[in-house]
């Protein structure tokens, strides 16, 4: 049964992308010029190169705040039925409230929270 459902979806998966790609280059704009490449910043033409290199700073504090968004959408299930199964829901909330105190301690005690 479950292996029925997995083709299934993995099917419709490949259908609805392949479909999508099929229908963008269908509908899609066929004009290509070299002034269509160039990088754009707000209507000012860019000086130098486009690529350059991003503080990992950025990235460290994208993650730490993906992960304190992703607790945030764990804790609704959670309290939606604490009251159904008591203290054994408090000792896991407990549990995985500590897991990420501890992480953000560490990121705070790396200097990952920190703008240089």
């Amino acid at each position: 049964m479950y292996f029925t459902l997995l083709i299934t979806v993995l099917i419709t998966a490949i259908v609805l992308v392949a479909g999508a790609y099929v229908i963008a280059k269908l509908i899609g704009p066929r004009s290509y010029n070299k002034v269509k490449g160039q990088p754009y910043e707000s209507g000012i033409p860019t000086r130098g190169s486009s690529w350059l290199p991003v503080n990992i700073g950025y990235y460290l504090f994208a993650i730490l705040f993906l992960m304190f968004d992703v607790e945030t959408v764990f804790l609704y299930p959670w309290a939606t039925v604490v009251k159904a199964y008591g203290p054994l829901a408090l000792a896991t909330i407990t549990f995985f409230m500590l897991v990420l105190v501890f992480g953000l301690a560490y990121a705070w005690r790396k200097g990952a929270l920190e703008w240089k």
